[in-house]
């Protein structure tokens, strides 16, 4: 197995605190509106998938310890097993399916298709996820239901989302490569 670079190694802590300040800039909504999902993109997009789904889960680590580092300045694992705790842990696939898909495919377009992949990823799981808990704790809700107040309402914004981790990604990523620092 190769061992994580260096430079890359100081990078991961930092997408980790992206995640964070991404988490604090928050409408409150059934599901937060958040730029988390944006700071995945990036940090799969600059790290690859095994230093960006290691950045994800120093983050979910640092949640379920208690530090409010999600929406709302939340913390616990209470955040983590609630109704949308699903797209906090879809986050997890959204990095692999975008780092992955990133370091074979490298033009913009192809890092859009991966972003897109890698949302809906995190899109089915976390719908699931409310499904299943909501259910459980409020009563019965349908699919349908849960995808009308879960996932249709972030399709522009996340879109919009996807076009701004596209762009810096393609700036960023031959920036960080001429400065010594390797996707893992």
């Amino acid at each position: 197995m190769k061992s994580i670079p260096t430079k890359t190694l100081a990078l991961i802590p930092l997408m980790t605190a992206l995640l964070a300040v991404f988490a604090w800039i928050s409408v409150p909504y059934v599901v937060p509106f958040t730029l988390q999902t944006m700071a995945v993109f990036l940090a799969a997009g600059l790290l690859g998938w095994k230093g960006g789904t290691l950045a994800v889960v120093l983050y979910l680590l640092l949640g379920a310890v208690g530090l409010p580092v999600f929406a709302g300045f939340k913390g616990g694992v209470a955040a983590l097993v609630g109704p949308t705790g699903g797209y906090l842990v879809g986050f997890l696939a959204t990095a692999v399916l975008v780092g992955a898909l990133g370091q074979r495919f490298t033009r913009w377009w192809q890092s859009a298709l991966a972003m897109a992949a890698g949302l809906l990823a995190c899109y089915a799981l976390g719908t699931v996820w409310f499904v299943a808990v909501y259910t459980q704790t409020k009563g019965p809700v349908g699919v349908g239901a849960a995808l009308m107040w879960c996932v249709v309402p972030y399709l522009l914004p996340d879109a919009v989302k996807i076009a701004l981790s596209v762009v810096l990604v393609q700036k960023l990523r031959p920036m960080l490569s001429r400065m010594g620092f390797e996707r893992w």
